[in-house]
């Protein structure tokens, strides 16, 4: 099977992709689970999420995305399909009008799990990065911490697909051992978007950053309910949606109360990046360059 990544097309189960390890196995242990964050970088869990919950959230998207002409002209908005113009949309915010969404992200499920794999209170930024993908869209490889690296590094992502996700839809996919890529950790990984105005994604090519520093890409199917953690140092990406059914997934944040927030990112209206396209952003070959990387 043919998997699109970036200009690529992979082999699953081939030299440069393979399945993501799942890891319900190891639910209920925290000491297992942050031993296996450590050595995968990354947890991925069948049925994370209440399914019925999800699929409700599901349909309040679909049905705001149907009223704002999004989606196929005379098709159902449970079916999903991309509109004429194939265009998504991005709903960065604290999403109060989709309250079936933060039902599912902020549940009291999704909060005791932190907790217990933190091992303490734990908190949620209130900004979260909800999408609808279009056909032909991705998302390049990044570290997490160069967008919100102003509080606690100890600081989670969790990536929910809001529907039944198969790969070619465009899933998730992390760059296994990337975690412990020592010299892109303390130069890459030290960058802020905002203080250094400077492009996010480390590329746009999935074999350039394997053939540089080694490694695999890891994805799977998703089905709605499933979900992947991995911490702001975990290189990750997306392949590439090839279909006609629109892509809706979030990214939401957790991090223990008791460490620093970083405030860009909480609040009643949180302020987001700061004067980040107030002009052109400096290349991130420019700055790979700097750093001894490219």
């Amino acid at each position: 099977m043919k998997i699109a990544m970036g200009p690529h097309q992979l082999e699953m189960d081939g030299p440069f992709l393979t399945a993501l390890r799942e890891s319900n196995d190891i639910c209920g242990d925290a000491e297992a689970l942050q031993a296996r964050m450590e050595e995968d970088g990354y947890l991925f869990i069948r049925g994370f999420h209440d399914r019925d919950k999800v699929l409700q959230a599901r349909s309040e998207i679909l049905e705001q995305l149907h009223a704002s002409g999004k989606l196929a002209i005379g098709s159902r908005p449970e079916q999903g399909l991309i509109g004429p113009d194939n265009k998504g949309a991005f709903w960065g915010g604290v999403n109060t009008d989709k309250p079936a969404f933060l039902e599912v992200v902020n549940s009291p499920k999704v909060m005791e799990f932190f907790s217990t794999f933190l091992g303490g209170e734990v908190s949620t930024y209130d900004y979260k990065w909800l999408r609808a993908v279009a056909n032909g869209e991705s998302t390049g490889a990044h570290y997490d911490i160069v967008y919100m690296g102003r509080g606690t590094p100890n600081l989670y992502t969790l990536w929910t697909p809001i529907g039944d996700t198969p790969v070619e839809m465009g899933t998730l996919a992390i760059l296994l051992g990337s975690h412990q890529w020592e010299h892109v950790r303390r130069t890459y990984g030290q960058m802020d978007v905002d203080r250094d105005h400077t492009e996010g994604w480390f590329s746009n090519d999935p074999l350039e950053v394997i053939e540089k520093y080694g490694g695999r890409w890891a994805t799977s199917d998703f089905q709605a309910g499933d979900a992947i953690l991995f911490g702001m140092f975990t290189m990750h990406s997306s392949t590439v949606n090839v279909t006609d059914h629109i892509r809706i997934s979030c990214d939401t944040r957790y991090q223990l109360t008791s460490e620093p927030i970083d405030q860009r990112w909480v609040g009643r209206k949180p302020k987001a990046h700061e004067n980040i396209t107030n002009k052109p952003l400096k290349k991130i070959t420019e700055a790979k360059k700097e750093w001894g990387l490219a």
